[in-house]
């Protein structure tokens, strides 16, 4: 079995992370799922929420992701999703101004955003 898979996280618009990793997790309609070297093959449908990604180096690298599709196969894993957002990104105070406004507006779509945002930067 191989100690690391290649991660490649791209969101509609750009290439946000690309790199070697020991681990991911991340939610699908399925539930929570942890992808591992030597992983069975899969293709899924990715649930918005955080995707957490150890990396070969030993660090972390945490986004928050908003629908899309995970693949897996020969080590290989894509996270290709409609918006990524790395935790590091985030402007926590937008993101809680965010959250506020969409609930005085009950778009319950943009406050769902802005819950993930937050929970990604917690995580972190």
């Amino acid at each position: 079995m191989a100690a690391e898979l290649h991660v490649e996280l791209v969101a509609a618009d750009r290439s946000v992370w690309s790199g070697e990793a020991t681990l991911v997790v991340a939610r699908t309609t399925s539930g929570d799922i942890g992808i591992m070297p030597g992983h069975q093959p899969l293709l899924g449908v990715l649930e918005s929420g955080p995707v957490t990604i150890r990396t070969s180096e030993g660090g972390t690298v945490i986004a928050a992701v908003h629908g899309g599709f995970i693949s897996f196969a020969d080590n290989k894993l894509s996270l290709l999703a409609e918006i990524v957002e790395l935790a590091d990104e985030i402007d926590v105070q937008r993101a809680e101004r965010a959250l506020e406004r969409a609930k005085s507006d009950a778009d319950a779509a943009a406050e769902r955003r802005a819950e993930i945002r937050l929970r990604a930067v917690a995580v972190r």
